[in-house]
């Protein structure tokens, strides 16, 4: 509903039709079976356009899902550690994350704890320190290693090249 006095009009070309009431502007709208939409209320007299408004929406959805689709995807990959994490898992696990990171994702590294392992909770602080020092050429740290429940976790980011 427009509630001014007065509005300026503009036809489905982009042409002007003058300043005149709504109730005018709503029969010529609907001499041409389109619609009457107000497209800038906050101007001096506020703009309505006479379109198909049916036809508006779905170009507008229609743009929005295009630019949707070219919108690069991050997606955050996870890679779990244990606190007794032997040599070559650490390294097999540590070239996965180097390979998420090559492919643009996040990746998230986290040693879960499990009973009596949370007591010696600097094993998992070593093992993340030296993971964190061995990804520094690959990735910058977004979140620093903290406790969530029984796993340390940290985030790291692509490297910006």
């Amino acid at each position: 509903m427009i509630r001014a006095k007065e509005i300026r009009v503009v036809d489905e070309e982009a042409g002007q039709l003058g300043i005149m009431t709504p109730e005018e502007a709503l029969e010529i709208a609907r001499s041409r079976e389109l619609d009457l939409v107000e497209v800038a209320p906050g101007a001096n007299p506020p703009v309505c356009r006479i379109m198909n408004y049916g036809k508006f929406q779905y170009q507008k959805s229609k743009r929005s899902h295009e630019a949707k689709k070219h919108q690069k995807q991050i997606t955050l990959k996870e890679v779990k550690f244990r606190p007794k994490t032997e040599e070559h898992d650490f390294q097999f696990k540590k070239n996965h994350i180097v390979r998420f990171l090559s492919e643009g994702n996040k990746a998230k590294a986290a040693v879960i704890f499990r009973g009596r392992e949370m007591s010696h909770q600097e094993l998992g602080r070593k093992l993340m320190a030296r993971l964190v020092e061995e990804l520094a050429e690959f990735a910058d740290v977004e979140r620093p290693p903290k406790m969530e429940g029984y796993a340390l976790v940290t985030i790291f980011n692509p490297k910006k090249k």
